[in-house]
């Protein structure tokens, strides 16, 4: 089992690591501060007169501009920590990473209830197999 953790661990980490940092990157476009937009910016966006969005469609304004510098790359940032800009192969390398987590994290439990399991038969005054 720890083959497998050595092993896996070094490509998943780094698999890891990227969506780490993208999911980092998206949200400090979303929560980056940024002032109210002008009353221009906002007229703009607005739509014309007696405009009626169609039956059917999902009509919205455009996003007004703000100062926010990583607000233009947010969708950027979402395909990048989703691996869709990867295409399907991304797709599955993000989707395994995610699955590898999981095994990473049951397996190590179960290694750690072996490690200290053998402390406990062995007698072993302190329990913890760390120490």
């Amino acid at each position: 089992m720890r083959k497998w953790h050595r092993w896996l661990s070094v490509f998943f980490g780094v698999i890891m690591i990227w969506v780490a940092v993208t999911g980092l990157l998206h949200y400090a476009a979303v929560w980056w501060p940024s002032g109210e937009p002008t009353a221009e910016a906002v007229a703009a966006a607005a739509p014309p007169p007696g405009f009626e969005c169609p039956e059917g469609w999902r009509c919205r304004p455009p996003s007004v501009e703000t100062d926010n510098p990583l607000r233009p790359y947010l969708g950027l940032f979402h395909h990048l920590h989703s691996g869709s800009e990867g295409g399907i192969w991304g797709e599955i390398i993000v989707m395994l990473s995610g699955l590898a987590l999981m095994f990473f994290t049951v397996s190590g439990l179960w290694m750690y209830i072996r490690m200290w399991s053998d402390r406990k038969r062995r007698g072993a005054k302190n329990r913890w197999f760390w120490k």
